[in-house]
């Protein structure tokens, strides 16, 4: 299916992550295999990283190896959060993106990969070079890109830089990522258009958390700044269990469809599975 001019990327491991029941592989592969036949851009389906850090994501493997990839056209996103998760992932044919969370946050780096900002760019650059070599293409998360609720200094120019970095040591897809849901329309709008003028051949996308209430004119503001690529999970589920205990959900599938839809965009989807997945969701999220 085509996506016409948007990338829809769904996102049930940052929907999964968080819960505190385990749940099974077998549930977490019958989901999945629904919301591939969906038909999105992508599915950021699972993680290479330690179980220890986010139990969850533990059986990723086995959820890979019962995914039916038979005539399906979504490309299968893994994240990954040091070398050996980059790794671990290269060895899986099927995957076809390495996302990396780079934060702008020296705090929440540390907290979320256990590593510096400059550590974690030598390991981004490892990663283009593997990544490379065996055919995978790597989407950077630029994260707390919208501010911390550390008191780390953020402003746009800090965005910038990063950006500039990333970019000139090869990266070619960034995500610009809300972490925490501090993001508003004027952020956004201030930033985003400034971040694709400037970086017309890199692939700029987005990824807010959000509450409920804001979610909408979240959506609104990204694409009146030109976005292309949007993150958004079912419901809004989820969001970072790295970040905070009172978690932000992601920004919900469905409102970006109904947006789109209302701005007469075309958005070539199997409803029909996705009111299956809508249904079978309440298994796993209650």
């Amino acid at each position: 299916m085509s996506q016409n001019k948007f990338k829809l990327v769904e996102c049930p491991r940052d929907a999964m992550q968080g819960l505190h029941d385990f749940v099974p592989a077998k549930l977490k592969s019958e989901y999945l295999n629904l919301l591939l036949q969906v038909g999105f851009d992508t599915l950021d389906f699972g993680s290479f990283v330690s179980p220890k850090a986010i139990p969850q994501m533990a059986d990723t493997i086995e959820v890979l190896a019962n995914l039916d990839l038979t005539d399906i056209s979504t490309k299968l996103l893994a994240i990954v959060a040091n070398l050996r998760g980059i790794e671990d992932a290269l060895k899986h044919e099927h995957v076809r993106y390495l996302g990396f969370p780079f934060s702008i946050s020296e705090t929440f780096q540390q907290r979320n990969t256990n590593s510096s900002i400059e550590q974690s760019l030598t390991t981004v650059e490892k990663m283009l070079l593997l990544c490379d070599k065996n055919n995978k293409k790597v989407v950077i998360y630029l994260s707390m890109g919208f501010g911390n609720p550390y008191g780390d200094v953020w402003n746009y120019e800090i965005v910038e830089k990063w950006a500039d970095i990333l970019v000139s040591k090869g990266v070619e897809i960034i995500s610009l990522a809300d972490t925490v849901g501090v993001s508003t329309p004027k952020k956004i709008e201030h930033i985003l258009p400034k971040l694709i003028s400037r970086f017309s051949n890199t692939e700029i996308g987005i990824h807010l958390h959000s509450t409920p209430t804001e979610r909408f004119e979240k959506i609104e503001a990204a694409y009146n700044s030109g976005v292309k690529r949007i993150d958004s999970a079912l419901k809004g589920f989820g969001g970072c269990p790295m970040a905070a205990d009172d978690l932000t959900g992601n920004i919900a599938t469905e409102d970006v469809i109904a947006y789109l839809n209302s701005r007469c965009e075309t958005v070539e989807l199997n409803m029909e599975k996705w009111n299956e997945a809508m249904r079978l969701s309440a298994k796993i999220f209650g």
